[in-house]
């Protein structure tokens, strides 16, 4: 940590600028005032037992599933009369029968129902490794009075992120290293002093916040011989201040993404930062990934919303002296926080922009002939610079896939619309079923101006052969966007493992890359011994001046294959080399982690892994922050 003589200095350094500014403190009487809500530490509350919790508890086994995504009582299933439907009251879509997701399921992956694979039902302790205990260290931090555990659940949920291979080894009840104890800092200072017993005693520490991670980046080292803590930051979930004259927020880096727009929506904002795990990732992973959301457009991404960090580091706490909204002081420090991935500290307090919630919003959607009329009225949209919050674009696949998921209908004159609208699409404008794609919109802003905006977007569409398709549609296709992850765990309770990944591309090689990747994991599944043809998906779900970002989705059924996990990680691999020979990126808002820190080199030369490193080498000389991602 700092050393005393620079922590003097800087306190002298700050009781003069505070000298300096109570001068100006006083305010006339008619003079608006901020509307400033400041918070002390809750770590001085006398009875945490009072203290306000986010949706997510510090027990997250309580409504989490230790072994699958999302909550205990979400999920995908086939009742006893065969049909698939969604449980719980959670999500628009619970309750409701989904009367074609078998019949899908079953013709895309050669899947049935007599062949299953469940999960194991419950998690047996005694089969979790035991604690690496540094007992001086455990002696420190009790003195502290944080609170802690080392049991085998609490540290099991805290052992892995959402890859594939992680998720099969849950199921499984396979467990390899996971972390010896878990701690839940309440605030800053309490962040500090566990980083420095963690200096103290040679502690490796492995920042938490939301475990929605799809790089390997909350896995812990196999090799690590030293006590591996965890550090869940689910307790740092307030909004510390709300400044109204600037447009900002300062908020704890624990907080999810749900619980951030619901307490900031009370007060008639909103960040508009909105990824599709945005229910359980936190403000600090976003921040320590470089996050993107899906209504970038309007919002920006996480690197356009930060206006200040604090992150506690080996070395001391690391931030701007001020909260200017641009500064010319050489590089931009933040830009060695974010896409840090845990390796050089916690992220524990972030100012972010923040804006009034959009008065009007409205859905829409666009089905095109092809994907790549589709992927022109894209191009054209973001050449004019008149992209709506949000504009995704579904591969034939991908929309045979969504209308699969499409709830049983509840009324026979809606059945009759989407007939006809079926029968126009398909048999008077002569659209092939089999090569149509959709893209689903959505607005926001004044009302007057949203208008004006839809159909500045949908004249462009037409240029390309675009018609419009609803806002049912829209709607529907965001719906769905918080319940795609739960079809994982159905998949693999019938022998089908899928995965998704994502890349930036230029403009001009999109379509090249889509294709040529989607090609190559056909050909890589072939060539690898699966047996039945796999699903191979993508869709365009952010625009830029230059290029966008393309997602996508493959899944495989893996009967008769003996290791699919090795298997299915040769065809990710693969598709991954490709995706880099088509010239699109390592990963546009996943991260690296441990999963693609293969490709980090070549990605950004042999200088700039140099600089990273140096970087570490600096800020945590003795690999405190050790989870090994990135380097």
């Amino acid at each position: 940590m700092a050393s005393n003589s620079n922590i003097s200095e800087l306190h002298q350094n700050a009781k003069e600028r505070l000298r300096i500014i109570s001068g100006h403190l006083q305010k006339p009487a008619n003079r608006e005032q901020l509307r400033v809500s400041a918070n002390e530490c809750k770590a001085e509350a006398a009875d945490r037992s009072l203290e306000k919790t986010g949706t997510i508890p510090k027990r997250r086994q309580d409504i989490l599933k230790w072994n699958g995504w999302g909550y205990n009582d979400s999920k995908f299933m086939f009742n006893k009369k065969g049909q698939a439907e969604f449980t719980g009251k959670r999500y628009r879509l619970s309750g409701m029968v989904l009367p074609a997701l078998r019949e899908w399921f079953e013709k895309t992956f050669g899947a049935s129902l007599e062949h299953k694979t469940p999960a194991r039902s419950a998690l047996n302790p005694s089969e979790v490794p035991p604690p690496i205990l540094n007992e001086g260290f455990v002696q420190d931090l009790k003195g502290t009075a944080i609170p802690f555990s080392h049991e085998a659940e609490d540290r099991i949920f805290r052992a892995h992120g959402h890859c594939l291979h992680e998720v099969f080894a849950l199921r499984e009840g396979k467990f390899e290293r996971v972390p010896d104890l878990v701690v839940w800092p309440n605030c800053h200072n309490e962040v500090e002093k566990i980083v420095e017993l963690a200096c103290k005693h040679n502690i490796c520490v492995m920042p938490f916040g939301g475990g929605t991670s799809v790089s390997n980046a909350v896995e812990c080292p196999s090799d690590e011989k030293r006590t591996i803590l965890s550090l869940d930051t689910s307790q740092m979930n307030r909004i510390l201040w709300i400044d109204e004259k600037n447009l900002t927020a300062h908020v704890e880096a624990g907080i999810v993404g749900q619980d951030l727009e619901r307490l900031l929506n009370e007060s008639g904002y909103c960040t508009g930062h909105e990824p599709d795990s945005m229910e359980f990732s936190t403000l600090g992973g976003w921040v320590a990934t470089r996050a993107s959301g899906m209504k970038k457009n309007i919002y920006g991404n996480i690197e356009d919303l930060v206006v200040h960090i604090r992150m506690v580091t080996p070395r001391g706490v690391i931030e701007k002296s001020c909260q200017g909204p641009r500064m010319s002081t050489g590089p931009d420090i933040y830009h060695f926080i974010m896409g840090s991935e845990g390796t050089l500290g916690v992220v524990t307090e972030v100012t972010i922009k923040i804006r009034p919630i959009p008065e009007y919003q409205k859905y829409g959607s666009v089905v095109f002939p092809n994907f790549d009329q589709g992927v022109a009225c894209l191009r054209e949209v973001a050449k004019q610079r008149c992209a709506p919050a949000s504009i995704r674009l579904m591969d034939n696949e991908q929309f045979q896939f969504g209308h699969a998921l499409k709830p049983q209908v509840s009324s026979i004159f809606t059945s009759f619309l989407d007939g006809l609208k079926k029968f126009y699409i398909t048999k008077f404008k002569g659209f092939d079923p089999n090569q149509l794609c959709v893209a689903t919109l959505l607005f926001e802003g004044d009302r007057e101006k949203v208008l004006q905006h839809e159909k500045q977007v949908y004249d462009i569409a037409a240029k390309f052969g675009g018609l419009a398709a609803g806002e049912d549609n829209g709607q529907r296709g965001y719906m769905l966007t918080f319940v795609i992850a739960y079809l994982r765990d159905l998949g693999m309770d019938y022998y089908v493992i899928g995965e998704s990944f994502e890349t930036s591309v230029p403009w001009d090689r999109v379509l090249d890359l889509c294709s040529n990747v989607k090609e190559r994991i056909i050909r890589e599944c072939k060539e690898k011994g699966v047996q039945f043809p796999p699903l191979s998906t993508c869709r365009v779900t952010q625009t830029y001046d230059a290029g966008a970002c393309v997602y996508f989705y493959f899944a495989f059924n893996y009967r008769g294959l003996g290791d699919p996990i090795h298997v299915y990680d040769q065809i990710e691999h693969a598709a991954r080399e490709e995706i880099l020979a088509n010239g699109g990126s390592l990963s546009h808002h996943h991260g690296v982690g441990k999963l693609r820190k293969h490709w980090l080199q070549e990605t950004i030369s042999d200088v700039g892994l140099g600089m990273l490193r140096s970087v570490k080498e600096y800020v945590d000389p003795n690999n405190i922050f050790g989870n090994r991602n990135l380097l």
